[in-house]
C-alpha cells in the first residue's frame, strides 16, 4: 500500500515527482501534519526517495518542512515524540493551559511578527509584578518592581559595558570578530569576578546568570547572554521584554498553524538513530530499524541530540565538538505552582545554588490562588512536596504551595538539555561553520541561529528558513 493509500507498489529507489505527488488521489489527507501514519503502512513506503526528510517537528523543523514543501517538494518530518514542538510544549496544569517548554515570544522578533500576522494570531502581555524578593544580605528583602528592577538595570549596565561595541550589529554576532577574541573565553561567573561589586550585588547577578546558563554561571559564555542583551536594546528593560508576550492559543498556536498548511507528511514516535550518505543521497534510520531515502536531509533536532545520531560519514568538527560539549543548558527544571495566601503578584530571585532560581507571577485563578512560573536550582528534589514548598517559602514566607508540576528538560530524552547557551569559546569555533551543510544534510535549530539564538522561537524560524534554502539548493 502506498503512502496515498492506493494499491501501487513502489520499485527500489523509485524518486516521486514532486507536482504529481500534490496531485495524487488522496494525498491531502495524509500530508496532514498532525496525521500519524500506522507502522504496516510506513514500512512498505522505505524504498520511496523523497525530496527532503525533515528530522525534528519543531519551530525550526517546521519553518523549513514548510519552506521546503512550498516549493514543491514532497517532504517527510520525522518526529520522535508523539507531538510537535519538541521544546515548546503547551500543557495543562491547574485546569489552566500553561507553557511547559519555551513560554514567551518578545517584540522586536521579526520572524516571528511575520509569522503572528500571517496565521493571525494575537498576543498578550505577561504578568506585571506588584511586588519583588531580591536577595539581601542576610535573606531577602522586599522592594518594589520600579526599585528591584531599577537597580538590577544598574548592575547589568555595567555587567555588559562594552557589549554595545562587541556586538555593534547583535543579528550578526561576527561583525565585530577582532573585538572578540578576549570576549568569547569569558564565562559569566568570570565577568562577575572581574566587577568591583558588593556581595549582595553579586547575588542580584550571579542568581539571574545562574538560572540562564542552567546550573553554574561557569558554564554560560559571556557572549551568549550579551548578545541577547543587545538584541533587545541593551537596556534591562529590554531584555525583560523577550519575556513579555503570550500568543493566542499558547506558544504551539503558530506551529500548529505552520504544519496545518505545509502540505508535508508527518510521523511521529519515529526516533532517528542514524543519518548516512550514500550513492548521492541520504538514508535515515529509525530506532524500530525502519528506514527512509531522500535527496537532502534537515536535521532539526537540539544541537544536544546530534551525539545520539550516527552520521556517516562523521561531522564536521564544528558539529561534532558542539555536539560533545553540547549547547542546550545542562539543567532547566521549569515548575508551575499553584500557591495559596499571596495577595500581590510577587517575582522572587535567589542567589545562585538556592534550591529556586526565579520565581514569576502568572494568572491569578477564580479562588484566589495564583499560577507561577519557577525555575529550579539544581539542589531541589522537584518530586517532593515538601521541599517545594520549603523553597517556596524561603522566598515567600506566606506562600502555601497547592499544587506542583516539573519538567526536568536536562533529563528529557528527547532534549537532553534545555534552551541553548552557548558555552565560552563556542561562538568563534562554531559561527559559522556549524551552519553550513554537511554534503546533503543540513542543521536547523535554535541552537544554531544567528541572531535570537537559543532560547528563542525567533533563532529557530531563522535557522528554519536557512536549511530551507540550503536544502532547495542541494535538491533543486
Amino acid at each position: 500500500m502506498n503512502r496515498h493509500g492506493g494499491k501501487n507498489t513502489f520499485a527500489s529507489d523509485r524518486k516521486i515527482g514532486r507536482r504529481s505527488i500534490l496531485k495524487a488521489a488522496g494525498a491531502t489527507a495524509l500530508a496532514s501534519s498532525l496525521g500519524a501514519v500506522a507502522a504496516s503502512e510506513a514500512s512498505a513506503t522505505e524504498d520511496i526517495v523523497w525530496d527532503a526528510i525533515v528530522i525534528g517537528a519543531g519551530y525550526a523543523g517546521g519553518t523549513a518542512a514548510r519552506e521546503l514543501a512550498a516549493r514543491g517538494m514532497n517532504v517527510l518530518v520525522l518526529e520522535a515524540r508523539n507531538r510537535v514542538g519538541g521544546r515548546i510544549w503547551t500543557g495543562t496544569f491547574a485546569g489552566e493551559q500553561v507553557e511547559i517548554g519555551g513560554g514567551w515570544f518578545g517584540p522586536g522578533q521579526t520572524h516571528v511578527a511575520a509569522e503572528l500576522q500571517r496565521y493571525n494570531i494575537t498576543t498578550s502581555h505577561d504578568v506585571a509584578p506588584t511586588r519583588a524578593v531580591m536577595p539581601a544580605a542576610t535573606g531577602f528583602t522586599s522592594q518594589s518592581p520600579t526599585d528591584a528592577f531599577g537597580h538590577l538595570g544598574t548592575l547589568f549596565g555595567q555587567f555588559y559595558a562594552g557589549s554595545e561595541n562587541y556586538f555593534e550589529h547583535p543579528l550578526d554576532p561576527l561583525y565585530r570578530a577582532d573585538l572578540l577574541q578576549n570576549i568569547d573565553p569569558v564565562s559569566l561567573s568570570a565577568r562577575l569576578a572581574q566587577l568591583n561589586l558588593s556581595a549582595t550585588d553579586q547575588k542580584w547577578i550571579n542568581g539571574s546568570t545562574s538560572v540562564f546558563a542552567g546550573g553554574p554561571s561557569s558554564t554560560g559564555g559571556l557572549t551568549g547572554m550579551a548578545q541577547w542583551y543587545q538584541l533587545a536594546g541593551g537596556t534591562y528593560d529590554g531584555f525583560l521584554s523577550t519575556m513579555s508576550l503570550k500568543p493566542q492559543g499558547g506558544m504551539i498556536s503558530v506551529l500548529n498553524a505552520m504544519f496545518a498548511g505545509a502540505g508535508a507528511t508527518v510521523r511521529y514516535n519515529s526516533q532517528v538513530t542514524s543519518v548516512a550518505q550514500e550513492s548521492g543521497r541520504v538514508k535515515v534510520k529509525l530506532a524500530t530499524g525502519q528506514t527512509y531515502k531522500a535527496e537532502v536531509a534537515v536535521v532539526a533536532v537540539p544541537v544536544n541530540l546530534w551525539k545520539t545520531i550516527t552520521f556517516a560519514p562523521g561531522l564536521p568538527t564544528a558539529h561534532a565538538d558542539a555536539a560533545t560539549e553540547g549547547v542546550g543548558v545542562p539543567h532547566a527544571t521549569k515548575m508551575w505552582l499553584k500557591v495559596r495566601g499571596v495577595s500581590d503578584a510577587v517575582y522572587a530571585q535567589a542567589p545562585e545554588g538556592s534550591p529556586i532560581l526565579m520565581m514569576l507571577p502568572q494568572k491569578q485563578l477564580a479562588d484566589g490562588d495564583r499560577l507561577y512560573v519557577a525555575f529550579a536550582g539544581t539542589s531541589l528534589d522537584t518530586n517532593s512536596p515538601t521541599a517545594v514548598q520549603n523553597a517556596v517559602r524561603g522566598l515567600v514566607p506566606e506562600a502555601t504551595v497547592i499544587d506542583h508540576k516539573a519538567m526536568k528538560w536536562g533529563a528529557d530524552a528527547f532534549a537532553k538539555g534545555g534552551w541553548g547557551l552557548r558555552r565560552p569559546t563556542q561562538l568563534l569555533r562554531q559561527l559559522p561553520a556549524i551552519q553550513q551543510p554537511h554534503g546533503r544534510v543540513v542543521f536547523a535549530g535554535a541552537d544554531i541561529a544567528s541572531g535570537w539564538y537559543g532560547a528563542f522561537v525567533e533563532g529557530a524560524i531563522e535557522s528554519g528558513f536557512r536549511a530551507a534554502q540550503q536544502a532547495a539548493v542541494i535538491a533543486p
